[in-house]
């Protein structure tokens, strides 16, 4: 093996653990925050029509993003279930499942690193074959149509638990 192939096989694992304690911050309580939840809930389900095009509607890509969209919405009802929600005085707060919103995001990741894995080990032969274009890899699909869909459904549901839950009003 090449030094820069033996490089590369340690650093990854240690990028994965770097992205992976980032992560865990993130799905820490938040702050509800309606301007975001209505951003994802608006660009996610665009992001998984553009990506619908870039499969050029052949069947295996787009059923593979069809079904993570619904595999991720599926998870997403799940989370919404799972997570707490709280209500301090006028503010809103909510903790995801941590390790359910964990596993969608590093899967979308791991898919992300493999890619990339690829396509640089596919520089070192002598004669590369090319990796399937982006849209055409029913995988890479997949992933994005996980993560897309998960994150949109929560954010809707996200949106629908603010239109049930009326602020508090003050005490004087």
């Amino acid at each position: 093996m090449e030094t820069t192939t033996l490089a590369l096989l340690f650093l990854v694992p240690l990028l994965v653990w770097r992205i992976y304690s980032r992560l865990k911050k993130l799905v820490a309580r938040q702050k509800s925050q309606p301007w975001r939840h209505w951003l994802v809930a608006i660009a996610f389900p665009a992001l998984i029509v553009f990506l619908a095009f870039t499969t050029r509607f052949e069947l295996l890509p787009l059923s593979s993003l069809g079904a993570g969209v619904l595999a991720g919405g599926w998870l997403a009802v799940l989370g919404l279930k799972l997570t707490r929600f709280e209500q301090v005085g006028k503010d809103f707060y909510f903790t995801q499942h941590r390790y359910l919103a964990l596993v969608v995001t590093m899967v979308f990741v791991a898919r992300l690193l493999y890619r990339g894995m690829e396509i640089y080990l596919n520089t070192r032969l002598d004669v590369p074959v090319p990796p399937p274009p982006f849209g055409q890899s029913p995988l890479t699909m997949a992933a994005y149509g996980l993560l897309t869909g998960y994150y949109s459904w929560y954010a809707w549901g996200l949106l629908r638990w603010r239109q049930r839950s009326k602020p508090l009003e003050a005490v004087e």
